[in-house]
């Protein structure tokens, strides 16, 4: 049985082309903040996944049931209504540090957010490394 591939693979566009296509200004220097920011805690450079998802890092994955990919370590997306952020789901302290947060959605996932102006930055420089750190223990480089 083949695998279906996974729809938002790491592509070669450029993160800088794709951000100048956000119309709103807010959104566009939240953006561009959110690379400084991923790529200072993570060490890695901004890559595109898929058409829209900003990634930094990137791991291997594979599940019980066999399904296997790779994803970014940490990244987020500019929607229309919101930037919604791409961490671990369950790293340490997670909810304890969501309740520090600010103005937040949450999903299993991804934590969604209007503006940085919302935020603690510091607690998400804190979210992001321990998303990180958890990642890389529950999927350790192979």
């Amino acid at each position: 049985m083949t695998q279906a591939k996974n729809k938002t693979a790491e592509t070669t566009d450029s993160v800088l082309q794709f951000l100048d296509t956000i119309a709103d200004e807010t959104k566009r220097k939240d953006s561009l903040r959110l690379v400084e920011i991923m790529k200072t805690e993570t060490g890695f450079e901004p890559r595109m996944w898929g058409s829209s998802i900003i990634g930094f890092g990137s791991y291997h994955y594979r599940y019980d049931s066999g399904r296997e990919g790779d994803a970014p370590l940490v990244g987020f997306a500019p929607r229309k209504n919101e930037l919604a952020l791409y961490l671990a789901h369950n790293f340490d302290k997670r909810e304890d540090m969501l309740r520090q947060f600010g103005k937040h959605k949450s999903g299993k996932a991804c934590v969604y957010v209007k503006k940085l102006a919302d935020i603690d930055e510091g607690i998400l420089k804190k979210m992001i490394t321990s998303s990180v750190i958890w990642t890389r223990k529950k999927y350790p480089a192979v």
